[in-house]
């Protein structure tokens, strides 16, 4: 999965399968702004559900 970008943030996930968690990191300029946790279930989390964290952080915060 590649990273997302809009409006000069970009959105780069990291998952465990053993775990079936994740993160979106969330970065602006190339420096950390924050992490966004998510759970998954099967082998890798769904593009759809990625795209939906991104598109509901965007909206929550103005980008």
């Amino acid at each position: 999965m590649g990273a997302i970008e809009r409006n000069g943030y970009q959105f780069q996930a990291e998952y465990s399968v053993v775990n079936q968690d994740g993160a979106i990191h969330v970065y602006k300029s190339g420096k950390f702004v924050e992490e966004i946790p998510f759970e998954f279930t099967g082998k890798f989390p769904e593009h759809n559900l990625i795209e939906e964290l991104v598109n509901h952080y965007c909206f929550e915060h103005g980008i």
